[in-house]
């Protein structure tokens, strides 16, 4: 065996497990397990689970915060005209930079695959082109999944269903959409049969910025769900956002959990973003946005969770680290439940790499070792912590590493001093 990982915690509750890694592969989970290995790696009863994955995110963006300008209302409407400002002024190699060092922070994460939302309303197509050369680079540690998003509307746009096209054609993955942001509602609906037949014709996947609005009456979700059964693009759809389902009335909702679960479409809520965007013209009560994530997984939604921004035109914070989103999706839901509370984890891993449709990913016999070794006992605890990675590993090749978080103590009328970890 290449390596073996000894006494570690698995995220499904078992303890003291071993884990066997050859030719990038998990060969073997059990305990005690008789195998000798070129390195053994001590878990120490700490959780090993599969990587994190975000769902949802907008990597031309990332680490443009201030340019050109700051955000000055800290709407999403203000950070979209804030990045109409900005594409004039890209350049391939500045977003190109920008990106490889996100791509950086989040494997120090353990955070693994990301789908990202690039813009196509760009008629030089200058994002897709940097993004896809990232593509391409990151590949060996990162897998990114890319999404042509016409950010300015498919209809609004004069260029953007053939932009959207061309991106397509060039390599990028996904379908994109954001109807809520065309002039009217039925250009929105028409928007989303337009690009759910596009998908459907080339075999596509789909996700959709959809409704992200405090418009109650904002309801192209229950579009998408409709085209997603009539073109038969069950598990391959999703839809990001959602935020108007915090403002509809109960009754409507009570109509559109089953359709949505009917069309096999995906939910990503974006926990930092949508409580940061959402309610600004509100006094109080105000509202603070975020879908209803515990209604759509009690109705068998897939629902993940996604950092969406880090310090880009809509958010001055974070860091690509999924256990904090993970961490403000379980208070804003008030998922804190033992079970919910593993949810929220289960929404920045196994349900994200569902949605994503990654190859070989879990912690199971033939899947790809892309591990992540969480200074914790549990995926509580690694949520509470927000657990430091002390490594992780990709292919079965370690390619971060960070110490566990200790601390000694020394009390009065205690004359021992005591190592301890922060996590008990």
């Amino acid at each position: 065996m290449d390596a073996v990982i000894r006494n570690a915690n698995l995220a499904d509750g078992q303890t003291g497990v071993d884990i066997a890694i050859e030719h990038g592969r998990i060969a073997a989970i059990g305990h005690a397990l008789a195998v000798t290995a070129g390195r053994e790696i001590d878990a120490g009863g700490d959780l090993v689970s599969a990587p994190f994955v975000d769902a949802h995110f907008h990597m031309d963006a990332t680490l443009s915060y201030g340019l050109p300008r700051v955000n000055a209302s800290g709407t999403l409407l203000e950070g979209i005209a804030l990045w109409g400002e900005l594409k004039p002024e890209l350049t391939q190699q500045a977003l190109v930079e920008r990106a490889l060092q996100y791509c950086d922070w989040a494997v120090a994460r353990g955070l693994l695959a990301i789908r990202s939302h690039v813009d196509v309303c760009d008629d030089r197509l200058l994002a897709v082109e940097a993004l896809l050369d990232v593509k391409r680079r990151v590949a060996p540690y990162l897998d990114l999944q890319l999404v042509a998003f016409p950010q300015d509307g498919v209809l609004r746009s004069p260029t953007a269903f053939a932009n959207l096209k061309r991106a397509i054609a060039m390599g990028v993955d996904v379908v994109g959409g954001i109807p809520h942001f065309e002039r009217t509602m039925a250009d929105g609906a028409e928007s989303v049969r337009l690009l759910c037949e596009f998908a459907a014709d080339k075999g596509l996947r789909v996700d959709m910025h959809c409704d992200e609005s405090d418009d109650p009456l904002s309801r192209h979700i229950e579009t998408l769900a409709y085209h997603s059964h009539r073109l038969g693009l069950h598990g391959r759809v999703t839809g990001s956002h959602l935020t108007s389902m915090h403002s509809m009335d109960n009754y409507y909702v009570s109509k559109l959990l089953p359709l949505i679960r009917e069309g096999g479409v995906a939910a990503i809520a974006n926990p930092l973003i949508n409580i940061t965007l959402q309610g600004r013209h509100d006094s109080y009560p105000k509202r603070r946005g975020m879908t209803r994530v515990p209604e759509m997984l009690a109705a068998g939604i897939d629902v993940a969770f996604g950092h969406d921004c880090v310090m880009d035109p809509w958010y001055s914070l974070g860091s690509g680290d999924m256990l904090e989103v993970a961490h403000m999706g379980l208070h804003v839901a008030q998922m804190t439940g033992q079970d919910a509370m593993r949810a929220c984890f289960t929404a920045v891993t196994d349900t994200p790499a569902r949605i994503l449709g990654l190859d070989g990913y879990g912690v199971a016999v033939g899947c790809h070792a892309d591990l992540v070794l969480l200074d914790a006992a549990d995926p509580v605890e690694a949520i509470r912590l927000r657990a430091a990675r002390r490594l992780v590993m990709r292919r079965g090749q370690i390619v971060a590493e960070s110490p566990r978080a200790q601390a000694r103590l020394s009390l009065p009328g205690r004359p021992d001093v005591v190592d301890f970890r922060l996590t008990r």
